[in-house]
């Protein structure tokens, strides 16, 4: 009896630790953005968010948010196919490469687009020549975004190859199925659940970069000013309501995608 009050106690004081301690890291600054946000009340709520700027800053980062996520989808699948389907010279190098993004700081992988991609470097330089500029303009911006989201869909994608049973697709291959039949029709469908959660946490991760996007970003409201670049100028110019405020935009946007993921997980894991 004594055994099992004690089993129970500690199983007890451990959710309670693990639960002030999401509580403090999460739930309180979470809080305190929306609060602040609210601080001067309704009206200067929504004429933070109703600001031109602050709205068409908002709009380009869904935008091209959108363009690197389509990428991902697409790179990222093909190379998840590669690394599971096929056996090569440097396949397990591959597979420890794409979590590269994850261990390296933001702000790293932005110079060295910035280096790679600048005015004084070889692409830069031959971008230039040909009337096409690409650090400081949407393009880079992009780059950066792709850069930093680049797991999500691989990660999300290689499980659901590694399950597919191979007799479904010697069945299918049996009864006539060509490759692309086959493909469409039973690998696909088994990828599309991973496909849909690595890309909306791509797109969500993408809204609120800051490292790599503002060495490569600029400031032009609508053509190059981000909503996480122009939050960081908020802040520096003391306005930390008006930042605050754009902020829980994304946020929110970021906890409904979450939402959305989590739904389409546990619909897979059902099916």
């Amino acid at each position: 009896m004594n055994t099992l009050l004690r089993h129970k106690g500690w199983t007890w004081g451990f959710r309670s630790t693990v639960l002030l301690y999401f509580v403090l890291l999460v739930v309180l600054p979470l809080l305190g953005v929306y609060y602040h946000s609210f601080s001067l009340g309704w009206s200067a709520f929504a004429e933070s968010v109703k600001d031109p700027i602050a709205w068409k800053s908002v709009l380009l980062t869904l935008k091209l948010a959108l363009v690197a996520t389509m990428i991902n989808v697409l790179i990222g699948t093909m190379i998840g196919w590669v690394i599971v389907r096929y056996r090569f010279p440097g396949r397990s190098l591959l597979n420890s490469l794409v979590d590269l993004p994850f261990a390296l700081p933001t702000a790293v992988g932005g110079l060295m687009i910035l280096l790679l991609l600048g005015p004084g470097s070889l692409i830069g330089g031959a971008a230039e020549a040909l009337g096409f500029e690409i650090v400081f303009h949407q393009p880079a911006i992009v780059i950066a975004m792709v850069f930093v989201t680049f797991p999500f869909v691989i990660r999300a994608v290689q499980p659901l190859l590694e399950e597919i049973d191979p007799s479904e697709e010697e069945a299918a291959r049996t009864l006539g199925a060509s490759g692309t039949k086959i493909f469409f029709q039973v690998v696909l469908p088994s990828m599309l659940p991973g496909m849909l959660s690595g890309g909306m946490l791509a797109f969500s991760r993408a809204l609120a970069e800051f490292g790599a996007v503002v060495l490569v970003a600029g400031n032009i409201p609508g053509r190059t000013l981000i909503a996480s670049v122009f939050i960081y100028g908020e802040v520096e110019s003391d306005n930390t309501a008006g930042a605050a405020a754009v902020s829980i935009l994304l946020l929110t946007l970021s906890f409904v995608i979450l939402w959305v993921v989590n739904f389409v997980q546990t619909k897979g894991k059902r099916a």
